[in-house]
Order: structure tokens, then C-alpha cells, then sequence
């Protein structure tokens, strides 16, 4: 067994709330679409073919409808497979009920990837995937939409098995199976709005602990989803507080600057682990379902690339290490740039 746990510092109170009212909606959400959902379809091919119609949109409307009934069958169908594995275990942390969470989580976002590529006639092409593994690994990834979180359980962890430790934020603890899940394996949840920089860094810094051959942790080094405003923003930020880095950061044009807090302590305290990097494209501008709304990501190519950097290769020294940083993920930034020009996409 290797990492430890990150336990959720909220009130108990609170925290059992916090899950029942997840799990409420969720369920009363799944049987409301359930029995309704003869007639969801019913309008969402009629407001389709209305929209086809006066404005040539895609139809949309119906997918979106059997996307919800999915995303809420197959989350609920995980929930309860997360709920199983903690009592069976009687609470105990074992690298059996490890291994079950991680099976059970890649199910879980196998699944959603598959139903958001079946709806809208995805194509998902996957390079050098083999680079990603073995484990120990950190796993260093673009973030552009809300589908792109599938992908590291569904498309690395399934192709190599490891158990990837999460850096995510911590709003996402509004869905239970994040919520209950994310304390049976090493997860750390980022108070972005905390103010205490410093305690959220150590406490992430136990993600690097003990990193074994079935052990990975995510980062995505970006924080959020890029927009043009907030590339211009992060420049403007890094010209004044970093003015070394101004001649990098004026090359970003697809992706955001790293922030390197995060990524550089795990680096610090994991000097013997591989990096992996990974870009991806066709999910670029899809950052709420207003924006799937929109038609575009209908018969979109998904394309994916891995690259595999050796430990031995990752500097020692923290400010050449933060430079190494940068000048990886310029490399990112510009594959992402051949890819937009290659499928003609314009969403970034």
C-alpha cells in the first residue's frame, strides 16, 4: 500500500449533508428523466428539426437528453460499486480495496467517454499511449472542456493499470462519487480561495509520498480551462512576478502557462518518477454544455499524444526546474497548434 490518505477536514455534519443531498438529486434526477424521458426525446427531435430547419444547426437536443440519462445512470451505477468496496473493507485502507477503486473508477469514466463518443460521432485517436506507463508516473495534462476529465482513468490508467492520485478542486465535491470516492486513495481536493498558499502545497506535497510501480498523480498544470481572457490575464500576472519567464510566457498561444506551484513540489519530493505529459485536441471550447449545445462537437476528431520524459532529464535545481517546466509546456502548446491547423479547428 503506498500514499496516504487525504481525509476530508470538514465537519462530519457537514460532510454526510454534503453527500446525502448529492445523492438525492441524483437519484431523484435519474428517476425524473427515466420516466419523462419518452417525452424529452419526443421535443428534443422536434425543437432538432425546427433548428435544422431555420438555422441548419445539428441536432443536438436529443443527445443532449440521452447524455444526462447516461451521465446519471452510469455515475450512480459507480456510486454504489464506491459505497460496496468502502464497507466491504469495514474501513480499511488495503491495497485490495485499492485496486477495486481504481477497476471501479475506470469503469466509471470508460463509460461516460464512451457514451459522449457514441452520441456525438466522436473519433478518439491516441498516441504514443504506451509512453505513459509504467508506473510511478506525473501525469502532467492539458485541461480544455468538461469531458477531457475522463481521460486519464479512461484512457492511461486503463491502458496501464496504475492508480492515479488527483489534484483537483474542491468544488467537485458536489458529486458523491468524487466525494465518497476521493478518500479511499490519496486525493487532494485545492482550496483555490483558501489564502494559505502555503498549507494547501504541503498538504498536496503527500501526493508524492511513497510512489510506487502501480502509482501515478495527476496534475493539470493549467488550474482551469483556457480562455483568451484569462491567457491574456495569466501574461499579465507572470510579466510582473516572474519577468525571467516573460519570454516564454509571450509564446503561449493555445494553452495556458502552467501554475507552477503544484507541479513543482510534487516534482521536488518525486525526483526519481518519470513525467508524462499529455495534449489532446477536439474538446477545445466546450466548456459548459451551452457549448456542446452549440452543435460543433458532433463527428469531431479527438486527437491525443503522450510524451514520456525520464526523471533523469528533470532538472535539480528549482528555478532551472521551473524554467524545464515552461519549456515542456511550450512544447504542448505548440503540438496543440499543429493539431488546430491539421483538423481546421477553431474552438480554441
Amino acid at each position: 500500500m503506498a500514499g496516504p490518505l487525504l481525509l476530508d477536514d470538514s465537519p462530519v455534519g457537514e460532510r454526510w449533508a454534503r453527500r446525502a443531498r448529492g445523492i438525492g438529486v441524483e437519484v431523484l434526477a435519474l428517476v425524473v428523466v427515466t420516466v419523462a424521458l419518452p417525452f424529452l426525446l419526443a421535443g428534443g427531435l422536434v425543437v432538432d428539426a425546427v433548428l435544422a430547419v431555420v438555422r441548419r444547426k445539428p441536432a443536438t437536443a436529443a443527445r443532449l437528453v440521452l447524455m444526462l440519462w447516461w451521465f446519471l445512470a452510469i455515475d450512480l451505477l459507480a456510486l454504489s460499486r464506491v459505497i460496496v468496496i468502502r464497507w466491504s473493507t469495514l474501513g480499511r485502507d488495503t491495497p485490495g480495496r485499492r485496486r477495486r477503486l481504481n477497476r471501479a473508477r475506470i469503469w466509471w469514466t470508460s463509460h461516460l467517454l464512451a457514451g459522449v463518443r457514441v452520441l456525438f460521432r466522436l473519433r478518439i485517436e491516441v498516441e504514443d499511449v504506451e509512453q505513459a506507463g509504467p508506473g510511478p508516473v506525473i501525469l502532467l495534462m492539458r485541461h480544455a472542456s468538461i469531458i477531457d476529465n475522463t481521460l486519464p482513468d479512461a484512457i492511461a490508467s486503463r491502458a496501464h493499470g496504475y492508480t492515479l492520485r488527483y489534484v483537483i478542486k474542491r468544488e467537485l465535491r458536489m458529486v458523491p462519487t468524487l466525494d465518497i470516492g476521493g478518500e479511499l486513495v490519496p486525493t487532494f481536493y485545492v482550496r483555490r480561495d483558501s489564502g494559505d498558499t502555503a498549507r494547501e502545497l504541503e498538504r498536496l506535497r503527500l501526493l508524492a509520498v511513497d510512489l510506487g510501480p502501480d502509482d501515478g498523480v495527476l496534475i493539470y498544470p493549467e488550474g482551469t480551462r483556457k480562455t483568451e481572457a484569462k491567457l491574456a490575464r495569466a501574461k499579465e500576472i507572470i510579466r510582473e512576478r516572474r519577468p525571467e519567464l516573460a519570454e516564454r510566457v509571450e509564446r503561449f498561444r493555445h494553452v495556458l502557462p502552467p501554475r507552477p506551484g503544484g507541479p513543482l513540489v510534487v516534482l521536488e519530493d518525486a525526483q526519481d518518477v518519470d513525467v508524462v505529459l499529455c495534449g489532446h485536441v477536439g474538446f477545445d471550447g466546450f466548456r459548459s454544455v451551452g457549448d456542446v449545445w452549440r452543435g460543433r462537437l458532433i463527428g469531431t476528431t479527438i486527437r491525443i499524444r503522450f510524451w514520456r520524459i525520464p526523471a533523469a532529464e528533470v532538472p535539480r535545481d528549482a528555478d532551472e526546474r521551473l524554467a524545464w517546466l515552461y519549456d515542456r509546456w511550450l512544447e504542448v502548446d505548440a503540438w496543440v497548434g499543429e493539431q488546430h491547423a491539421l483538423l481546421g479547428d477553431v474552438h480554441d
